[in-house]
């Protein structure tokens, strides 16, 4: 595997960070000393360095990380603190502008993405992080569903995302007790995929990142696009559109070639 390199333009200093390896981008959320809250500047960040990743034809997988002892603890909430009397923030004009877009484009992207949950994930972290296709954390790495501490509700299809992942009777309780969740509970549970060995999430990123780069992409992506619609469909309908996309993968050239390369034992 080749070693990355950061991608140009991006400093060191930036709300978002990139990196370039063979065959995917490591994006890592970037404002530390706030547990890498968000604010709009690490909105755009995020979203600028997303859309470098769909735009570069290199790139199979992205990897989403976050710097210094936490994955993302949600919203800067300094960013909220109104004085008495103030006008109360519009939340729904938050999500519609800035969470919303960002989990559609997510899960919108040509790629699959990997979240590396290296800490605490928090509210929006939280749920950024069950929007990727597969999660890996560190042992040390929690998951904190605090919205109704707060008097909110999940968010940033947290609701959603909970009651698939975990079924009804787990996600409820997450949210109306809003205690955290380890990360060794969150792989009892199904919330992730595996936990990586103390010091080597990144690496384990990168390997998963890797197989995944090396299978025909077109099918990994039509693969993720049969996964999603299979939440909301009946199986009839399923079954038409396993058809249908199944039709797309077989016209691509990388199918035959896998087949011949199969009988090749190549």
């Amino acid at each position: 595997m080749q070693p990355s390199t950061t991608a140009p333009g991006v400093r060191n200093d930036a709300p978002v960070l990139a990196e370039r390896g063979q065959g995917y981008h490591v994006i890592t959320l970037n404002r530390p000393e706030r547990l890498n809250a968000f604010n709009p500047a690490m909105h755009a960040a995020l979203v600028a360095v997303l859309d470098a990743a769909e735009d570069d034809p290199d790139c199979r997988t992205v990897i989403l990380t976050g710097a210094g002892r936490a994955f993302c603890s949600g919203q800067d909430l300094t960013e909220r603190t109104g004085a008495p009397g103030q006008a109360a923030p519009d939340l729904g004009d938050s999500l519609e502008r800035y969470y919303n877009p960002l989990i559609r484009r997510l899960r919108g992207l040509r790629c699959p993405v990997i979240a590396a949950v290296n800490g605490v994930a928090a509210g929006a972290g939280a749920n950024i992080a069950l929007a990727c296709d597969i999660v890996i954390a560190s042992p040390s790495a929690r998951f904190l569903e605090l919205f109704t501490q707060l008097g909110l509700i999940p968010d940033c299809g947290g609701t959603w995302l909970l009651t698939r992942l975990l079924g009804p009777a787990r996600a409820r309780a997450i949210t109306l007790l809003a205690e955290p969740v380890s990360a060794e509970q969150a792989l009892q549970w199904g919330m992730i995929w595996k936990l990586a060995e103390e010091g080597r999430l990144l690496d384990e990123a990168r390997s998963l990142a890797a197989r995944i780069a090396e299978k025909p992409p077109l099918g990994i992506e039509l693969a993720r696009r049969a996964l999603d619609a299979a939440t909301v469909n009946d199986l009839d309908t399923q079954l038409d559109h396993e058809r249908d996309l199944q039709r797309r993968a077989g016209q691509d050239p990388a199918y035959l070639e896998r087949v011949r390369a199969f009988f090749a034992h190549r």
